[in-house]
């Protein structure tokens, strides 16, 4: 005779005691103005560590603007009630309003961007980039540096504005401020001051303090989710993550001895045709990066005149450093180019005037190569400008150049006609003639070379003529070894060796030395023939010297060789001449400056990058591929979670749904194991994973460290989410096959659900004291309470019975069990992005 044990008793029924209801809160933490202003406050503090990246205060206004932009659109989004995204797309929509009309010229209605002004800020960043490469801390505020700098603490203060009142972890920011600080910190040779490290600390201080006296209620006035020992975890969090990042950038050969970021992949790297423009600082060592040529120019007009085509000048000298602008080019003023132009020096109207057609095929700079003594402009947008005094057509911004046509004079005087001019160095600007800091021996030196000499044409001229192979000099795009602690004494005393910028740069000097204003001029030879024009590339780049000789006006010297051709002897010089500057040396001269390609083993020094390249898009550049898969994993993300979408919109087999209704919560995992089903569970989590990878590599277009922070600043914010979201499906996965765990699974599960709203489940409480606290703690209704039932009895069933049979009834009442925590007790962000079920490893 068998006996039959009876089965275990169901579940008790879930005690529903109603609890009073609490009075009204006060006001919201995200609701109310404090937080945001102190958020603010923090990424100001926190933006003043790159006082030692970048000299003078310019940058903090834009950064100022930014900010408060930032945190008003946040207030004014959360007071119509926006949900988290919607608000923090405004916030990022707003910063890239203020970004265009800022930084491009090309927005429609002047804040809106369009195709056009997206190229120009690519443009824009590409010049940064090129700047931040070859500079030294601390460079200039160019307005590359300007936009990079609001772009980036724009970003900071809409993820630290999110952090601290949206999802109410004013700790979380910690990690992010710190980020702010590392980069400064890695780039700088010396300590960052002290006195940004305390307004840093002062302004977190802060926002913790806000915290704590204005903590977040859970739900319907709940006690604060965790304990106080708990509350300590997050920061920690943020410290122990800060640490390994800071191990990893100090591990990570980011930045050299003289503080430079790699951008590029190597000397000669970068094939293709981006944009360039020509660094505005010419130096005294280091090597010449040499690209591949890039046609920037055809010009028509000249006829068989072979002409220099200047650019810019540069017209102070900082020992040791070499050539640049005065205040970094924020001295320019002119007039409007589009027109009529003032006469410039030496130009007494006479001669003939020649029309010179300029079209740009890849340039992108702040300034308008142009030739001789320029009479008129024509084809020129509004926005550009003409300084008499330097000789330069320029705008404030970066940006392509337009076909134009110039009037000029090509008018050369006559040696005799030079020897004849009268100095009047009065008749320009007086820094054209300052000259500081120069070694002793090169003042000698010059002295010895011009004794005996009545009039500036021949002083110059024997400086001219001093610069040749007969001398000892040597063209080379590497300079000699440094045996000197001068470099330009070491260059024109005993290296000798060198390339247009040291040859432009020690003439210039010592042209000063013996008191005759002069300037460097930066710009093209005359390049090739090619059928109808002259085609001027790249490699034509160069740098000569302009001397000033009174009623002749600016007169070009070049004492650099040349070769192929490309070497220009004026008239007034080859008199002179006698055979004496005879090039010696194949002349690869690409001194334009390029996105990508820095010198190897190069040392330069810091540079006034007021006109550094930019490059826009291109389907032939190396880096296209990363564009191409950013977009193919883009796209792969989006299948994701369109095939999620649809396969939980299907109806069960015979269930009897309508094609195209959605099937009751709880009906797709409650299916047999099936691929399409358990797919469900994993494709948003693998669309997610797509989408970050897609994030990284279009960051990858900008640099590789680039792409690097990003990834992490989205695994350190998505990281915990992400891993709760794995625990979440691997779990659901258990529990929707029926698998012999699948109640242990769901009791896992249950408990990492109430510890994320801030009701842990000890491992000492039974399940029925358990049920007790789920139900009242979480305000379950009786809806809910019911499935938690269904699920409590499943749970005990497999503990305590010897039957091993699945339960039907387990997978749709966990999930409509899941459903009735959402409605009754929603996750706040802070419990979405923190889970603290995995910071507890609570799993």
């Amino acid at each position: 005779m068998t006996t039959t044990s009876p089965p275990p008793p169901a579940a008790p029924p879930i005690p529903h005691t109603p609890a009073p209801r609490a009075p009204e809160p006060p006001a919201a933490w995200k609701d109310s103005l404090l937080p945001p202003i102190a958020a603010g406050v923090a990424t100001l503090c926190a933006a003043t560590s790159l006082t030692s990246m970048v000299a003078g205060w310019a940058w903090f206004g834009y950064v100022v603007v930014a900010v408060v932009l930032v945190a008003a659109t946040g207030l004014a989004l959360r007071s119509l009630r926006a949900p988290t995204v919607v608000t923090g797309l405004g916030q990022l929509l707003a910063l890239l309003f203020l970004i265009t009309g800022a930084f491009t010229t090309q927005g429609v209605l002047t804040i809106f961007p369009g195709p056009t002004a997206f190229a120009e800020l690519q443009a824009t960043l590409a010049a940064s980039a090129e700047q931040i490469r070859t500079g030294l801390p601390p460079i200039d505020g160019t307005q590359p540096i300007l936009c990079l700098i609001t772009i980036a603490i724009g970003l900071v203060a809409v993820l630290v504005d999110t952090l601290a009142v949206a999802a109410s972890a004013p700790a979380a920011t910690g990690l992010v401020l710190l980020c702010v600080y590392a980069v400064p910190a890695a780039l700088s040779e010396e300590m960052l001051p002290w006195w940004t490290f305390v307004l840093g600390a002062v302004a977190f201080a802060g926002l913790l303090v806000l915290d704590g006296n204005h903590r977040h209620r859970s739900w319907r006035n709940r006690e604060s989710p965790g304990s106080a020992g708990r509350a300590l975890q997050a920061p920690v969090v943020v410290v122990a993550a800060a640490v390994v990042l800071g191990m990893l950038g100090g591990g990570v050969s980011w930045v050299g001895t003289v503080g430079k970021i790699p951008f590029g992949s190597g000397p000669g790297s970068g094939e293709g045709t981006g944009g360039f423009g020509i660094a505005p600082f010419t130096q005294l060592r280091g090597l010449l990066d040499q690209g591949a040529n890039s046609e920037l120019f055809q010009v028509r007009g000249l006829g068989s005149d072979r002409r220099l085509m200047r650019a810019f000048t540069l017209d102070s000298y900082a020992a040791n450093k070499g050539w640049g602008l005065r205040s970094g080019g924020q001295a320019q003023t002119g007039v409007a180019a589009n027109s009529t132009l003032p006469a410039a020096p030496g130009d007494d109207g006479t001669g003939t005037s020649r029309q010179i057609q300029i079209q740009p095929t890849n340039w992108v700079d702040n300034w308008l190569p142009i030739y001789g003594a320029p009479r008129a402009l024509r084809g020129v947008p509004p926005q550009w400008l003409y300084d008499r005094t330097s000789g330069a057509v320029f705008t404030t911004k970066s940006e392509p150049a337009p076909r134009y046509v110039e009037t000029a004079s090509l008018k050369q005087p006559t040696a005799d006609e030079l020897r004849a001019a009268a100095p009047k160095s009065d008749e320009v600007p007086a820094f054209y003639s300052e000259i500081n800091g120069v070694d002793k021996r090169v003042i000698s030196k010059t002295d010895q070379l011009i004794t005996g000499k009545t009039n500036n044409f021949d002083r110059a001229t024997a400086l001219w003529q001093f610069f040749s192979p007969q001398n000892g000099f040597v063209y080379d795009t590497k300079t000699a070894d440094a045996t000197d602690a001068d470099a330009l004494a070491d260059f024109i005393l005993n290296g000798k060796r060198g390339y247009c910028e040291q040859y432009a740069s020690a003439m210039a000097v010592m042209l000063r030395v013996a008191h005759i204003p002069a300037r460097v001029a930066i710009g093209f030879t005359p390049g090739v023939q090619k059928g109808d024009y002259q085609s001027i590339g790249s490699q034509d780049a160069h740098a000569w010297v302009e001397a000033y000789f009174g009623d002749q006006g600016w007169v070009t010297f070049d004492p650099t060789p040349l070769a192929d051709g490309r070497g220009i002897v004026p008239p007034y010089l080859q008199q002179n001449n006698q055979g004496q500057q005879q090039p010696n040396a194949t002349d690869d001269l690409p001194a334009t400056s390029r996105s990508a390609g820095p010198s190897s083993g190069a040392t330069p020094d810091k540079q006034q990058n007021q006109a550094a390249p930019a490059s826009p898009v291109n389907n032939g550049s190396p880096d296209g591929w990363l564009a191409w898969l950013a977009l193919a994993l883009a796209v792969m993300g989006g299948a994701a979670v369109v095939t999620s979408y649809l396969l939980r919109r299907r109806p069960e087999p015979g269930s009897g749904t309508v094609s195209g209704l959605s099937p009751p919560p709880g009906d797709l995992l409650a299916a047999a194991p099936a691929p399409p089903r358990v797919a469900v569970l994993w494709l948003p989590l693998a669309a997610g994973v797509l989408f970050v990878a897609a994030i990284g590599f279009l960051a990858g277009l900008v640099a590789w460290w680039f792409a690097l922070l990003v990834v992490l600043v989205l695994g350190t914010v998505g990281g915990p989410a992400a891993m709760r979201d794995l625990f979440r499906r691997r779990r659901l996965q258990t529990i929707a096959t029926h698998a012999p765990d699948s109640a242990d699974a769901a009791w896992r599960e249950l408990k990492a659900e109430c510890a994320d709203r801030g009701v842990p489940i000890p491992d000492s409480d039974t399940v029925r004291v358990a049920g007790g606290k789920i139900a009242d703690r979480n305000h379950l209704d009786d809806e809910g309470r019911e499935d938690l039932r269904v699920v409590l009895g499943a749970v005990e069933r497999s503990w305590y019975s010897n039957t091993s049979e699945p339960e039907p009834a387990l997978a749709p009442a966990f999930e409509r069990l899941r459903a009735g925590l959402r409605r009754t007790a929603p996750l706040s962000l802070r419990g979405r992005l923190f889970p603290r079920s995995v910071l507890r490893r609570d799993r």
